[in-house]
């Protein structure tokens, strides 16, 4: 008896090593003690807990790793600067299966942003991973929400952000819609897909920095301001974008290109837009200006922006009766190339201004 009680533990004892050592083994966090050994394995659940105010639940996976999300996530509330949740990896899969990540936003917002007032950790969800990132369903972000720096091919798809709720009041914000700066998705990466997915907030739904062969395609964005390209400062490149199937729905700008007045050095290149729809839009339907912050202000001509257009397949564009249908605000010599807008219908609304700008072909307001 003895020696076979001996070997039982002999076996469990191999056993154990073996998956603590091994890769292929599964790890389960349901607390930010358990991410250390949990991401030394290549699959590794996720269960519902709260992440202690003050704290990033970091996550640095190993090549290949696939992440399950079992449960809801909630993050502590205090005044810094975050971020809530960050990941990093090359080849994940990333299963967010639509449970939700909650960054407590009614806290933080007081209508001023990052700008001012009380600090608001973002981004809220750092994504530093290539692969899949599905169904990571997100709500009340205290500002960004996702910040985007992939290092290879990375597909996102099924996400939902829903920051709704800071479109009212609140009692720290005054008359003012209480979120501010919640912007959807901003991107710094390359080789890069955003379908399907959902943006409600108060900023931009889409927000690209640089980066090249970005597609974003068959999404819904509600009350903000749109998809845009921009801002962007100096020596950086944003080229080969596909805006495609999107749908924009009551935000004040639709569609925007928006470069820093005293940028240098930069280019904004080959932009696609193909069977978008806009609905009452609010302020300007498509923007594209070189003068930001302002909107027609002075504009720079640091950045260079070639080959724009709206391809057959037509993007529909509807705005309100005070707004702008189209304004076009270029730099001296810097808007060039093939700028084709043949595809492009607008209706409602009033003619903007469009400066510095003899390339447009295909459309007339």
């Amino acid at each position: 008896m003895f020696p076979l009680l001996g070997l039982g533990f002999l076996v469990a004892g191999i056993s154990a090593v073996t998956a603590a050592g091994s890769s292929s083994c599964t790890g389960t966090i349901s607390s930010l003690n358990d991410v250390s050994s949990a991401i030394k394995c290549t699959t590794v659940n996720i269960n519902a807990f709260t992440v202690p105010a003050g704290q990033t639940f970091e996550l640095q996976l190993l090549d290949g790793t696939t992440v399950n999300v079992l449960g809801d996530i909630q993050f502590g509330n205090m005044s810094w600067a975050g971020p809530l949740f960050q990941v990093g990896g090359n080849d994940i899969t990333f299963n967010g299966n639509n449970k939700k990540w909650d960054g407590g936003g009614p806290f933080y917002w007081d209508g001023q942003g990052t700008n001012a007032g009380i600090t608001k950790p973002h981004p809220m969800m750092g994504i530093y991973i290539s692969g899949t990132l599905n169904d990571v369903y997100v709500v009340n972000s205290p500002a960004h929400a996702f910040s985007i720096g992939n290092p290879g091919p990375l597909t996102i798809s099924g996400v939902t952000i829903d920051d709704s709720q800071g479109n009212y009041p609140n009692s720290q914000s005054g008359k003012n819609s209480a979120g501010r700066n919640t912007d959807g998705f901003d991107v710094g990466g390359s080789n890069l897909i955003i379908q399907n997915s959902t943006v409600l907030n108060q900023d931009d739904c889409l927000a690209i920095g640089r980066g090249t062969n970005i597609t974003f395609a068959d999404n819904y964005c509600e009350y903000g301001h749109g998809i845009s390209i921009g801002s962007i400062s100096s020596n950086v490149v944003v080229s080969n974008v596909e805006i495609s199937g999107n749908n924009v729905v009551s935000s004040a700008y639709s569609f925007r290109i928006k470069t820093d007045a005293s940028a240098t050095n930069s280019m904004v290149q080959n932009v696609t837009y193909t069977a978008n729809t806009a609905t009452n839009c609010t302020y300007y339907g498509v923007l594209i200006t070189q003068s930001y912050p302002a909107n027609m202000g002075t504009p720079g001509n640091g950045v260079t922006i070639s080959d724009i257009n709206f391809n057959p397949g037509t993007t529909s564009l509807t705005a309100n009766s005070g707004a702008y249908r189209v304004a076009v605000n270029c730099g001296s010599g810097s808007c060039i190339g093939n700028w084709d807008w043949s595809g492009l219908h607008t209706s409602g609304g009033k003619a903007g201004s469009i400066v510095n700008n003899n390339v447009i072909t295909g459309f007339t307001q």
